[in-house]
């Protein structure tokens, strides 16, 4: 059973190393293939992926506290 962590340890480095080749090309082929970027665009998705993650932590933060199920010193009391 010694060999188990060997193969693997050996299968896991070659589909990560495999992962990051591929999505390395694709983000530089990507880049070298496109025009000039849209900062406006660019902020907007930003702004409104960070609207949606405060969200679902306020809807988290809602819902632990209508199950008392709060730490203590978060709560509004």
């Amino acid at each position: 059973m010694d060999w188990v962590p060997i193969v693997f340890i050996t299968f896991k480095v070659l589909a990560l190393g495999t992962g990051m080749f591929f999505a390395i090309k694709w983000h530089y082929d990507r880049r070298a293939s496109s025009g000039p970027t849209n900062i406006v665009k660019v902020m907007l998705e930003c702004a409104f992926y960070l609207v949606m993650v405060l969200m679902v932590f306020a809807l988290i933060y809602v819902l632990l506290h209508y199950l008392d199920l709060l730490p203590a010193g978060l709560g509004f009391d």
